[in-house]
């Protein structure tokens, strides 16, 4: 008789990834004053693991050692078991990620970590298989070892857990001696130069993540130097990833990064902030070259999201899953004859397009053998494949669209991926910023409204009474002190919806949150800002500061990005004096990393640009916005002065007319020369 699976403290909480561990028979705590009082007074020491709920890695360690009767007898015996989900504790993934990376010089998920009763970590690692190997460690063995450890040779262990939190205070207090000078630009360019890859694009070599920063800083080199490699750089990657099996030819959007140097082979799960950092990258790539592949490319992107990862209320939810039905791409791949059966004619077409073939290009991960299934990816481009089958490229183009609407009717009826619908404030400032910068960019007034939803969700939905933000919402619940990430990268989103909505309203808001983060987040000893607020009252080990941009910018970064914009609006020099302050901060690792601080140049190179302040007036602008919109202007500012007058936020606007007629007034220095009464002009005036 099969007996009933008995659910775990984990079935209380909403984040999808502790659920899924709810019905494991280990007996997990979530991360709480509980646990570790429990820690303490059965004098044991804490499994901490830490994952996120479509981390394809952390469903493997749990099917083998989680759900497995042996590994979660010894963890209940020897361990206080604690789950923690990344997404909605960053602050604490960040801690222990940095032991991991001093520990072992590597991190990742799932991250495991040995920890005292009192939070200090004296072992780490990531995946562990259940058993050993001749290459590494079992997870039955390690947790043996060290309950032996602990037993019998307890004072070892401390004294390491003490020399770890000594190097990781020294990691993360380091101040900066450096000022960043102008040559960092050149510098980081070459280092891009040379790991560039001139087949298939991206740095470095296998695996290739998308880091859409990098981009947005080699597109802002090519504007001051016009020096053709850079703008190379970024269209050929951006162009072999759209083609590449990363992306998803089907549903569209990209996923999470390429296991090959060819962006063949994807970690299929697919994350809010990817869809949102590379939605910028490509519109930005637009405004640069008017080529109409990059646009198509926003336009799907944005497609998927608003179908796939939008709530009812207009928030964006986090990420969908890389498995279904217990296997990494089920969802996402196809077999020769189920692809001939299902499109018939177009089969042929297709095949030569999405280099279909009999014995599929889809390799089990363990063995390396091929499935017989397929990952759709394009060697070339359509207009390529057209003038192969001497074919007028629209055909092609409607063949592929008819057979893609078929494909997705097909797969809509497969089991679906999990989808993570928790919202997060600082994935959802970024995706609020792209569906801004799209509007701006192809004029779509769709995406704008999109944009304004999500936003009003968030500040209706996940910030207090004070006017402090919250982390994480699901089932109707915001919860979590709001971290640096949420302040920063919802105050760039509300930049950017102000400069497509011309609504005041964002703009205040954006200062708001700002002079919050510098009250509550700033290092006044060392300089920078703190990951999590002064006033939290949990005890960490450390206060953790973040500025490496890694899948995402870091909330520094964006920060600083932040400060110097508001500067160039309001004029308030104390804006422009925490940029610089917080650029300083991270110089030394800045010149010791030249391409892992790309979002960071980025904000550094608006405030050494000299850039130019527009202010609109009139009622009738729509021509004026359109042409300032279409080109890429990185060191911009754009203000609309109407009868709710701008010049309460940025008084330097104070003696410029509220106008009838359309003028723009080109300002710099926040000094504003004669206005511009038409298009013409202002096209000679940005040229």
């Amino acid at each position: 008789m099969k007996t009933e699976k008995k659910a775990n403290r984990l079935i209380n909480e909403k984040s999808p990834y502790l659920r899924q561990h709810a019905y494991n028979p280990v007996n997990w705590y979530p991360w709480s004053k509980e646990a570790f009082e429990k820690a303490k007074r059965e004098d044991k020491p804490v499994f901490l693991s830490i994952g996120y709920s479509t981390c394809h890695w952390c469903h493997v360690m749990e099917k083998e050692s989680f759900e497995d009767e042996e590994i979660s007898q010894i963890l209940n015996e020897y361990f206080v078991p604690i789950k923690v989900d990344r997404e909605e504790r960053p602050d604490i993934d960040s801690i222990y990620m940095n032991v991991c990376m001093l520990m072992t010089g590597h991190g990742g998920w799932p991250l495991t970590v040995f920890l005292t009763p009192d939070k200090k970590p004296f072992y780490a690692g990531t995946y562990f298989p259940k058993e050993s190997t001749y290459t590494r460690i079992g997870l039955k063995d390690l947790l043996l070892k060290i309950a032996k450890m602990w037993k019998e040779d307890r004072e070892a262990l401390l004294n390491r857990s003490k020399k770890v939190l000594e190097y990781l205070k020294e990691y993360n207090q380091k101040k900066g001696e450096k000022q960043l000078k102008l040559d960092i630009f050149e510098r980081s360019y070459e280092r891009f130069k040379d790991i560039f890859d001139p087949y298939y694009g991206g740095f470095g070599h296998r695996p290739k993540f998308p880091s859409p920063h990098n981009f947005m800083f080699l597109l802002r080199y090519y504007y001051k130097t016009k020096r053709e490699n850079a703008l190379t750089m970024v269209e050929h990657t951006l162009k072999n990833m759209r083609l590449g099996g990363i992306f998803d030819h089907i549903g569209y959007g990209f996923h999470r990064y390429s296991t090959d140097e060819r962006w063949l082979l994807p970690h299929f799960e697919k994350m809010l902030y990817d869809q949102a950092m590379l939605t910028i990258a490509y519109a930005e790539t637009y405004q640069v070259t008017k080529d109409p592949f990059y646009k198509k490319v926003v336009e799907e992107i944005l497609e998927y999201v608003k179908r796939d990862m939008t709530s009812q209320e207009g928030g964006f939810y986090s990420a969908e899953d890389a498995d279904s039905e217990g296997e990494e791409g089920k969802f996402y791949v196809w077999s020769y004859k189920e692809l001939k059966e299902i499109l018939g004619e177009d089969f042929d077409i297709i095949r030569r397009v999405f280099n279909i073939t009999e014995e599929g290009n889809y390799r089990e991960e363990a063995t390396g053998r091929l499935t017989g299934k397929n990952i759709l990816y394009m060697k070339k481009t359509l207009e390529e494949v057209a003038q192969e089958l001497k074919m007028p490229v629209e055909d092609i183009e409607k063949i592929v669209d008819r057979a893609r609407k078929k494909l997705f009717e097909v797969r809509k009826k497969r089991v679906h991926p999990l989808k993570d619908t928790k919202i997060l404030t600082d994935w959802n400032g970024l995706m609020i910023a792209a569906f801004s910068i799209a509007g701006q960019v192809l004029d779509r007034k769709e995406y704008t409204e999109t944009a304004k939803k999500a936003a009003d969700f968030i500040l209706e939905k996940m910030k207090t009474e004070e006017g402090f933000l919250l982390h994480r919402y699901k089932d109707e619940e915001a919860k979590f002190e709001g971290k640096l990430d949420d302040y920063a990268f919802l105050t760039w989103g509300l930049i950017e919806l102000y400069n497509v909505s011309f609504e005041k309203k964002y703009l205040k808001e954006a200062i708001q949150l700002t002079e919050k983060m510098i009250k509550h987040f700033w290092d006044e000893k060392d300089g920078g800002f703190f990951m999590t607020p002064d006033f939290i009252k949990e005890e960490l080990i450390i206060r953790p500061k973040e500025s490496y941009d890694g899948a995402i910018p870091s909330g520094n970064s964006v920060a600083a990005y932040n400060l110097f914009r508001l500067f160039k609006i309001t004029g308030n020099k104390k804006y422009e004096d925490y940029g610089i302050k917080t650029v300083n901060a991270f110089a030394d690792k800045i010149e010791s990393l030249l391409t892992s601080y790309s979002m960071m140049l980025v904000a550094f190179d608006f405030y050494a640009a000299e850039g130019i302040d527009i202010i609109l007036t009139g009622k009738n602008i729509d021509s004026f916005i359109k042409n300032i919109n279409s080109k890429f202007l990185p060191h911009k500012t754009v203000l609309y002065k109407k009868e709710d007058t701008i010049s309460e936020i940025a008084p330097f606007t104070k003696d410029i007319p509220v106008s009838k007629e359309q003028k723009a007034y080109i300002c710099k220095n926040f000094t504003c020369g004669m206005p511009v009464d038409n298009v013409e002009k202002l096209y000679k005036v940005l040229e």
